[in-house]
């Protein structure tokens, strides 16, 4: 496969696979929360029932505002990655590395969603069909080419933190402006 695609072009190959993955949550994500509210209530304590509902009832057009936020700190990760390879005053690969992991990350929980509800959610069909195969490949050539070693994971891995602050902002900047 790296003979195909080389480093460079499998980090620029990152917003795309967000967006293809992110196309699938903005597309179902209303609906499947307004059908399958009453599950959650059923499945989860009341109090993470009402917490989910709350952080994900908004209109598809709220969550690809959303989205759109999210899509900006991927293509700023995704530049300072590329300036990292090619040594520009940009370049940062510990940010692409928390991005990276988070998105590997993201799949399982939409894996293990599908699988707790016994039902497709909103993203498990990307997940394991573009996230996996596509960050495996992606780890494979950061490690092969020596761009991220273990150490890079280990460093990256406390700031995995600060992504959630990020998400839960973009979902709020998504229901006030859309």
């Amino acid at each position: 496969m790296e003979r195909w695609l080389d480093v460079q072009t499998l980090i620029w190959l990152f917003p795309i696979m967000f967006m293809l993955h992110d196309l699938e949550e903005i597309i179902m994500v209303e609906k499947w929360i307004n059908k399958h509210q009453a599950v959650l209530y059923e499945k989860l304590p009341r109090k993470i029932a009402a917490g989910v509902v709350k952080q994900f009832s908004m209109s598809t057009a709220q969550f690809s505002v959303a989205v759109l936020v999210i899509f900006l700190f991927v293509s700023a990760s995704t530049y300072m990655a590329s300036q990292f390879l090619h040594h520009g005053p940009l370049g940062n690969i510990h940010f692409f590395t928390v991005c990276i992991l988070v998105f590997f990350l993201h799949a399982f929980t939409h894996i293990g969603q599908s699988l707790f509800f016994r039902s497709i959610t909103p993203g498990v069909i990307t997940s394991i069909v573009i996230i996996l195969p596509y960050s495996i490949v992606l780890f494979h050539a950061l490690f092969n080419r020596q761009v991220i070693t273990w150490q890079t994971i280990f460093v990256s891995l406390p700031f995995l933190l600060f992504i959630l602050p990020v998400v839960l902002l973009a979902h709020e900047i998504g229901k006030r402006v859309a």
